[in-house]
């Protein structure tokens, strides 16, 4: 075949990989716009895939889609617009640690635990590795949903709010492509949702799937829940949405199923580890403690990161670029006026010269170094203190990438003295 790939990112690159494996013809499209491929002649392509960060064209296809309609085994796929990563990672460790004991007890044939998707791994790397017996965990953005026309077994919604705007058409897009996680479903599939949220639960009825809904008021979940080694309601909801979606794999309800394997549960919550810069504890230093949540691009992610210190003194590093076109930036500034416990906030970026107009008590630092001396000395100064980093924006302004930013904030508080 003559296959065109639309990108080269990480996922494009995996993509020819796997295609000259198999001795097809590829070629490659980057640097381009929306108008170059509209205005370029396909014709002499069998497939054209377009890569995550590509807008949906009718007649092309996508690497997600070339993946769902070739995997021969069941496939969890998460999305929702904040804990995408965290969720996966619990459902992922679940499943291996029930499979490892399994194994020990020789109760069932090994099968394989596949993580990929948003979160890092590209799902077409491991395409021609699977067997029907195995499982895949899918972290799904909204590019890859995008145009999606096959959803997966068990459908996670999570907490989903205006996200991406600068990419999609609107927050109507947006939302249309999240839908496709659960809109191609069948009656023999799973749809899990967080029924707090307005959209998550529109887009749950959209299908036609079992559906359940969480958080519940579940009194086999308490005691769970204390063994949960990272903090915050958003990490319970999120730990909530897992069991169901591994119980489910099991054909179980979930109290049977927590019956069944609480001490699994217990060790998996114990010996969970926070993913990297999605409120990761890096230190403490003269009495203060440095925490590092870079994958807050939105006001609600700030939200739940805040509200998981309420007995703290929060120091706030927040701002960046803005994806909504600076029309988040009054849900910010009343996130950051309602919560008393935020002592004071720094800013940085495009947005933070923004938002510093709408707050009264503020400081703007034109570098990140600048920013975190600032609230060292700032926290320094109060009792049960932290300084928070938890930007409620996008990177790119200042920074490579979310991991960019991260990694520069944590070699600032590594070499704090």
């Amino acid at each position: 075949m003559n296959i065109a790939i639309l990108g080269f990112g990480k996922e494009g690159k995996s993509a020819e990989k796997y295609f000259t494996g198999k001795n097809h013809e590829v070629a490659i499209f980057d640097d381009f716009t929306l108008e170059d491929l509209t205005k370029t002649n396909f014709d002499g392509f069998d497939l054209i895939l377009r890569s995550p960060s590509v807008h949906p064209h009718s007649g092309w296809s996508s690497i997600t889609r070339y993946f769902f309609e070739h995997c021969p085994c069941p496939i969890i796929g998460v999305t929702g617009t904040k804990g995408k990563g965290t969720t996966c990672t619990l459902i992922t460790d679940l499943l291996r640690n029930l499979n490892e004991s399994e194994n020990k007890n020789k109760t069932t044939a090994n099968r394989n635990i596949y993580l990929v998707g948003n979160i890092g791994t590209p799902a077409i790397d491991i395409l021609d590795r699977l067997c029907p017996d195995d499982i895949v965990i899918y972290e799904m953005s909204s590019f890859q949903l995008w145009d999606l026309e096959k959803s997966p077994h068990v459908a996670v919604i999570l907490g989903i709010e205006p996200d991406h705007l600068n990419v999609h058409d609107d927050l109507d897009d947006y939302v249309s492509a999240k839908s496709n996680i659960c809109r191609h479903q069948t009656s023999n599939d799973y749809c899990i949702y967080y029924q707090d949220n307005p959209v998550s639960a529109k887009i749950a009825q959209q299908s036609p799937a079992n559906k359940l809904a969480y958080p519940t008021q579940n009194s086999h979940l308490t005691n769970l829940f204390n063994h949960l080694s990272v903090p915050g309601q958003h990490n319970r909801d999120n730990a909530e949405a897992a069991l169901l979606a591994v119980s489910q794999i099991y054909g179980l309800t979930l109290d049977d199923f927590i019956n069944q394997n609480r001490d699994i549960i217990i060790k998996t919550f114990a010996e969970f580890k926070t993913l990297p810069h999605r409120l990761e504890f890096l230190r403490e230093l003269n009495h203060v403690k440095y925490y590092d949540d870079n994958f807050s691009t939105t006001p609600t992610s700030l939200e739940v990161a805040v509200k998981s210190f309420p007995d703290q003194n929060v120091i706030l590093i927040a701002g960046g670029r803005d994806k909504t076109n600076n029309a988040d930036l009054p849900e910010i500034a009343e996130i950051v006026q309602s919560n008393p416990q935020i002592k004071q906030i720094i800013l940085i970026g495009e947005s933070g010269k923004e938002l510093q107009k709408l707050l009264t008590h503020s400081t703007f630092a034109e570098t990140l170094p600048e920013a975190v001396e600032c609230a060292r000395r700032q926290a320094e100064s109060f009792a049960k203190s932290i300084v928070l980093m938890s930007p409620a924006a996008a990177s790119f302004d200042m920074f490579e990438n979310v991991y960019d930013r991260g990694a520069q904030f944590q070699e600032l508080i590594k070499t704090l003295q």
